[in-house]
Parts: structure tokens; C-alpha cells; sequence
């Protein structure tokens, strides 16, 4: 087994009678940002969650940091606590009284229900320096349902830094965040992803971001299309492979309109 974080090796998925991904082969290095892109309805979010082991897989192995992913989705402990994810939309009963310092330390508690301490950290501490990581310490002990969504997506990295993480899974993480929250919400990723040493697997939608921040792009619509250096698989040719000619056009004659206004 090679040193890759993630092997995904022929995975074929079905949403019902419906074939949503189908025959996927990509590996995933240490320390490395990889990204899933294409249209709608293309079966990104299927490909990852049949990854975790959230779906059923029909045919296809996964190795996460060497270990296979069982055919009833499961993983060991210790590998599994290695992993974070930050699906798209954080589905969070609103009536729930939790404070942001208590829904961090589930992040904790979920591996460690018995330990007050593990590996020279106490759990309070622990909570702490993730959320002093991410600048949102003060956020402690509001409720999660009282923060606004740039500041709950930063209470979810400080989940996933309550403990040492391998593997970071986002699917379009930024999603419902302005501009600014989401430029924010990058900067503070990339930072720690350098401090880390995490690999980064994520969905997006926002090509340029792709083209700027990413090792490898995957080009997905149903099939991997292809798979490369952002400059290799965000060239038209290969956009229009996965989105079609029509996204195409419109995309170029964004950009230039977007150049004429700053050079205007």
C-alpha cells in the first residue's frame, strides 16, 4: 500500500437505481489540497460520503492512511479520528442548547468519552487552543445557535483541531458565506493546513479559488474526466469535458468582463 492519505481504487456508486459514480480511481498525498469539481448533479458529494463510509459502495476499494474502508463503511478508531469533515450544510437542531466551547469538545468526547486526558492535554485545554487557533475563544460560551455562519464554520475547524487530524474532507465548506466571510474562512484554512501538515480533499464551485490554493484537480461529472495540476485540468478543453461548452463561454466572457472592470 502506497503512503497516500486516501486510495480510492474503481468506486462505482448507486443513489437508488440511480448510477452516480461509477468507476472513480484517485489518490490523495500528504500535505497536499486536492479538489472535486464539476456541474451539479455530478456526484461529488456522493464520492466523498461513499469515501467515509456515509454511503454504500457497490463495487471499488478505499484505503484511508493504508487502512481498507470495510464493506459496511467502517474504519478503526484511531484511523477514523484522524479524519474531519465539513459537509456543505451543518443540519443543526437550532433548539439545542450547546455552547460553542461544548460543540468543540464533542470533537473530543466522541473518541475519549472516559479520558479527561490524553497524550498531555486536558480536554478543557484542548478545547481552548482550538478555539484560540481559529480566534474564536471568546465565542466560547455563546450558543452555537446565536453565531452567524462565518463564525459557526470557524467553531467547526476548531472541532476539527481538538484533536490531531490527517485527512480534512470539505464539501464546498464556504457554502452560504459573503465574499468577505469566505475570503476569511480560506485565509484562516490555508494557515492551518500549513501548521498541520493536513491533506485537504474539498468540493468547490469557485474555480478561481481552485485554481489559486490547489495541488490537483479532479474534474468529476458521473466519471473522472480528468485529474492533474489546476493548469492542466482547469483548461477549457477539459472544462468543457465536464460542464459542457456552454459554461464554458459563459465563464471566459465573466473573466473578461472582469478584467475590462479592473483595467478600466
Amino acid at each position: 500500500m502506497s503512503d497516500s492519505v486516501l486510495v480510492i481504487d474503481g468506486l462505482t456508486v448507486y443513489r437508488e437505481t440511480h448510477l452516480a459514480v461509477e468507476n472513480v480511481s484517485f489518490e490523495v498525498q500528504p500535505g497536499t489540497d486536492t479538489a472535486i469539481i464539476g456541474p451539479n448533479g455530478a456526484g461529488k458529494s456522493t464520492l466523498i460520503q461513499a469515501a467515509l463510509g456515509i454511503l454504500p459502495r457497490q463495487s471499488g476499494d478505499v484505503f484511508v492512511l493504508g487502512q481498507p474502508l470495510s464493506a459496511k463503511g467502517h474504519l478503526p478508531t484511531e484511523v477514523r479520528q484522524r479524519i474531519a469533515y465539513l459537509p456543505q450544510n451543518f443540519l443543526f437542531d437550532r433548539r439545542i442548547p450547546i455552547t460553542a466551547a461544548e460543540l468543540v469538545g464533542l470533537g473530543w468526547d466522541r473518541m475519549e468519552p472516559q479520558l479527561p486526558w490524553v497524550g498531555g492535554r486536558s480536554r478543557h485545554r484542548a478545547v481552548r487552543e482550538a478555539l484560540t487557533q481559529v480566534e474564536a475563544w471568546h465565542l466560547r460560551d455563546q450558543l452555537v445557535s446565536s453565531l452567524s455562519g462565518g463564525e459557526t464554520k470557524r467553531v467547526l475547524l476548531a472541532y476539527c483541531l481538538v484533536r490531531p487530524r490527517s485527512l480534512l474532507i470539505l464539501d464546498e465548506a464556504p457554502a452560504g458565506l459573503d465574499v468577505r466571510s469566505e475570503s476569511d474562512f480560506y485565509q484562516l484554512l490555508y494557515q492551518l493546513k500549513q501548521e498541520q501538515g493536513w491533506a485537504i480533499l474539498q468540493i468547490s464551485h469557485d474555480l478561481d479559488m481552485v485554481r489559486r490554493n490547489c495541488d490537483r484537480v479532479l474534474c468529476l461529472n458521473r466519471r473522472l474526466l480528468c485529474q492533474g495540476t489546476p493548469d492542466h485540468a482547469l483548461a477549457t478543453e477539459q472544462l468543457s469535458l465536464a460542464y459542457g461548452s456552454e459554461f464554458v463561454r459563459y465563464q471566459h466572457t465573466c473573466q473578461l468582463n472582469h478584467h475590462h472592470d479592473h483595467s478600466g
